[in-house]
C-alpha cells in the first residue's frame, strides 16, 4: 500500500519543504476561500491588484510580489519548495492554500491552465459539504472509505479524520494531485490515507463502505485532467464513477457523487444515464439539484449549443 509518505508533492517541488509552508503560513493566522477562474480573472484584472500587497494576495491570489514581502519563515519555505518563479523584478507563487474544515490545503496557483493542474474551488466546498452531510447521517460502519479523482485530496482526507480507524484510499490519475494530496495529508494529521494512481478503481483492490467523488463534468477543448469530463455533454466521467461503484460497494455502502449536469429543454439526460446504471445494478438511490444554474459563462462554447443550464447535482446510491 502507498502511504503518504511517499508521494512528492508537485513536479520540481519538496514536499518536507511545502509541509514546512503550510505550517509556516498556518502560524499566520492566514484564512483564504478560493474563488472560481472567472471570478478570480475579475478580481485580479482590477488596477490596484496588479501586484500582492499581503500574504492572502500570493498565496491565494497568485498575485507577483516584491521578493521582501513575505514572512521569512514563509519566503524561506517556498525557496526551499522550489515554488517560486520569477515575474519580471516580481516573483510569483506555483502554488496556492485554501481553507477548509479547520486547515489549510495545498494547490496550484492560478490561472489552472496546466493539464495537470490540481484544482480547488468553490466545488470543492460544496462537494466536501455534501459528504459530510451523508456521514453525519448514516449509521453503517464505514471500515474502508475512496475518493475517487481526489485532487487535492480534500474529502477523503475530511473523511479519514471523521473516522480514523477506516483506511481511506485518495484515488487520481493525475500524478501531480496525488502529490499535493500527500502534503495536505500530512499537514492535517490525516495517516489513515493511503494513495493510488489509478483510472477510477482499477488499480485499486477489494470493496469500500463509502465512495465519494466529484468527477470533472464540463466539456473543456483541452481537454485539463481536473476539467474534462469528457461525452458529448461532459457526463462521461460522472457515469464511470457510478459504474465503479456499483461494482465495488460493500453491501450496506453508498456512493456520493457531486458533480454537475447539462439540463437540455427541460430534462435531464445525465439523471436518466445515471438512474439507469442504478437501477441495474439494484442499488436504491436519490438524486437533487444543489444549484439550479452554475457556469453560465460556460453556454457560449457552441459545444452546449443546446443547454439551456448546467445544474450542479448530488447523487446518493446505497446498496442493499
Amino acid at each position: 500500500m502507498n502511504t503518504i509518505t511517499q508521494a512528492l508533492p508537485f513536479p520540481n517541488v519538496e514536499p518536507d519543504a511545502l509541509l514546512a509552508l503550510v505550517r509556516a503560513v498556518r502560524e499566520t493566522g492566514y484564512r483564504f476561500i478560493t474563488v472560481t477562474p472567472a471570478t478570480h480573472a475579475r478580481v485580479n484584472a482590477r488596477p490596484e491588484n496588479a501586484r500582492a500587497k499581503s500574504l492572502r494576495d500570493v498565496l491565494g491570489w497568485s498575485r507577483p510580489f516584491a521578493p521582501d514581502l513575505l514572512p521569512p519563515e514563509v519566503s524561506s519555505a517556498l525557496k526551499q519548495a522550489g515554488a517560486l518563479v520569477p515575474h519580471g523584478n516580481d516573483l510569483c507563487a506555483t502554488v496556492r492554500l485554501s481553507s477548509l474544515d479547520g486547515g489549510l490545503f495545498l494547490h496550484s496557483a492560478y490561472p489552472p491552465s496546466a493539464a495537470d493542474a490540481v484544482f480547488f474551488g468553490p466545488d470543492t466546498l460544496r462537494f466536501v459539504d455534501a459528504v459530510l452531510d451523508h456521514l453525519q447521517a448514516w449509521t453503517a460502519p464505514v471500515h474502508r472509505a475512496a475518493d475517487i479523482g481526489c485532487g487535492s485530496g480534500a474529502a477523503g482526507i475530511c473523511i479519514a479524520k471523521r473516522v480514523p480507524d477506516a483506511e481511506v484510499a485518495l484515488v487520481d490519475i493525475n500524478p501531480a494531485a496525488l502529490r499535493a494530496a500527500a502534503v495536505n495529508a500530512r499537514s492535517a494529521g490525516a495517516g489513515n490515507v493511503s494513495l493510488h494512481q489509478s483510472d477510477m478503481l482499477r488499480a485499486v483492490e477489494g470493496r469500500f463502505d463509502l465512495i465519494v467523488s466529484n468527477p470533472p463534468f464540463m466539456i473543456d477543448r483541452s481537454e485539463r485532467a481536473y476539467r474534462h469530463g469528457g461525452g458529448p455533454l461532459g457526463a462521461s466521467l460522472s457515469l464511470q464513477v457510478i459504474d465503479a461503484a456499483c461494482e465495488r460497494l460493500s453491501p450496506g455502502g453508498s456512493l456520493v457523487l457531486f458533480t454537475g449536469s447539462a439540463i437540455v429543454d427541460g430534462t435531464d439526460p445525465f439523471r436518466e444515464a445515471a438512474g439507469a446504471l442504478c437501477a441495474k445494478a439494484g442499488l436504491t438511490w436519490t438524486y437533487r439539484e444543489f444549484d439550479p444554474d452554475e457556469y453560465g459563462e460556460e453556454l457560449g462554447d457552441p459545444a452546449y449549443g443546446n443547454v439551456e443550464r448546467i445544474a450542479l447535482v448530488v447523487l446518493t446510491a446505497t446498496r442493499a
